[in-house]
């Protein structure tokens, strides 16, 4: 199984007593089956486009996620209009 995700990955098929091979991968996920690197892959999918632009289709959902925004404390003062303006325009920008 290619993945970046190489923890969750493990997790999750320990969880279901399933003895599977990892290779970490970084990028291009959606290569491995069609390269013969892996047979599987484990990835984040949205619209899941890139998956059937490959050949490929979703056989599981693993996990839900979020995205989460972490401002260190220290530049939150030091730094508040910046980082405001920052959350503002990506506010923007993920609502459309």
């Amino acid at each position: 199984i290619a993945t970046k995700y190489v923890n969750s990955t493990r997790r999750y098929y320990a969880d279901r007593r399933e003895q599977v091979e990892i290779i970490k991968l970084y990028g291009s996920m959606e290569l491995a089956p069609i390269v013969g690197l892996a047979d599987r892959i484990v990835d984040v999918v949205d619209t899941g486009n890139t998956l059937k632009a490959n050949g490929l289709v979703p056989l599981e959902h693993i996990a839900d996620i979020s995205s989460r925004l972490v401002v260190n404390r220290a530049s939150m003062k030091m730094k508040h209009a910046r980082i405001a303006d920052f959350i503002e325009k990506l506010g923007a920008a993920c609502s459309g």
